[in-house]
């Protein structure tokens, strides 16, 4: 492909040079060229580029030589002048600075990595989502899922480059910088996939941070993209994932999507109805007449299915105690946690209430 591309300048350039020029590839063979019977045919005058990548314009007794430089400082292909003079050499640069232009603006509009930031971004329109994915062998029906990985309290770029390390296969697996906090990747997955591998996929990506960089990290997984068309949504998912986790589940560092439950329709509220419902639920008492300790009860009534045995045996008090405690709770709310109809309302009143809270801190 990238031949065709030179090929493209070196027409457009054809009036205005007067010497034979072209491209060759690492071998010595000539890729591109405006005397079109060269094409094919190898250059004798030049081994291998390899033999000269520290020395990017040289010159033999026919031809001047210029490299173009390739992905992680590779050497692909070389310009080539005839004639070794001062205009040779000139025309030989101006050449190389065309044809690295145009090789790195095909490759970046081309590039499948590049192709998936796009899509996430929704920096592409749907119908060019085919039509590249087409162009660049695609597949685009396989499972996907996104993983978000945010550093946190400090951040370090070759981040990065540790993720790749543990996903090498560049075909299938994107690693992708989307700021100097996030990396995103998204993983092919079998079609029957155990949902157990999307932790452990997470858990290693977040030891390894933490081991090779001493960086923590918090990951947000998506839901399972079944076509390419879907990655843009499954990477708000993972955006989500990490935002609602940040609130509701302080403890954890790797948060999927899937098990957010009710904390993501409560983050997507407008604070002005959580405000509204805060009121409506605790008429009597606003829910900071309630002290650390009895909060610490209620969580904890909670935790164990509202059971007032268990519940009073991990506090380590009396069942009356307990009892007493709820009765105490019911006078200054007006809801028993005892009664599941009231329980789900306090619970969801708390998770609201600590929504609120992110928010304040916000501003």
């Amino acid at each position: 492909m990238s031949s065709r591309i030179f090929q493209s300048v070196i027409v457009q350039m054809k009036d205005a040079v007067d010497r034979r020029i072209g491209v060759v590839d690492e071998m010595g063979f000539v890729v591109a060229c405006n005397e079109l019977s060269m094409i094919g045919s190898h250059l004798d005058d030049i081994q291998s580029l390899s033999y000269n990548v520290n020395e990017p314009l040289f010159s033999t007794s026919l031809r001047t030589y210029k490299l173009l430089s390739g992905p992680n400082s590779q050497v692909d292909y070389a310009v080539f002048v005839d004639g070794n003079d001062s205009t040779a050499r000139s025309i030989c640069i101006l050449a190389a600075v065309a044809f690295n232009e145009a090789k790195n603006n095909y490759e970046e509009k081309y590039n499948k990595a590049t192709f998936v930031k796009n899509i996430i971004s929704d920096n592409i329109l749907p119908g060019d989502v085919y039509v590249q994915a087409k162009e660049l062998n695609f597949v685009t029906d396989v499972p996907r899922v996104v993983f978000l990985i945010r550093q946190i309290d400090k951040t370090d770029v070759s981040a990065v480059e540790v993720v790749r390390n543990l996903f090498p296969n560049q075909q299938r697996d994107f690693v992708i910088s989307i700021s100097e906090t996030d990396i995103v990747l998204i993983k092919e997955l079998e079609p029957n996939y155990d949902p157990k591998v999307l932790y452990e996929i997470a858990s290693s990506i977040e030891e390894t941070i933490n081991t090779e960089l001493l960086i923590k990290t918090i990951i947000g997984i998506s839901t399972t993209a079944k076509h390419l068309r879907e990655l843009a949504d499954r990477y708000k998912e993972a955006q989500v994932a990490i935002d609602v986790g940040r609130v509701f589940e302080t403890e954890k560092t790797v948060i999927h999507y899937d098990n957010l439950g009710i904390a993501r329709i409560i983050y997507q509220l407008p604070t002005t109805l959580c405000e509204m419902f805060l009121s409506e639920v605790f008429k009597i008492n606003p829910i900071e007449s309630l002290d650390q300790e009895t909060l610490y009860t209620i969580n904890k009534f909670f935790e164990n299915n509202l059971n007032v045995s268990e519940t009073s045996r991990k506090l380590f008090v009396h069942r009356n105690t307990l009892v007493y405690r709820l009765e105490k709770i019911k006078k200054l709310t007006g809801l028993d946690l005892r009664e599941f109809d009231h329980a789900i309302v306090f619970k969801v009143a708390l998770m609201v209430k600590k929504y609120l809270n992110s928010q304040t801190k916000k501003y």
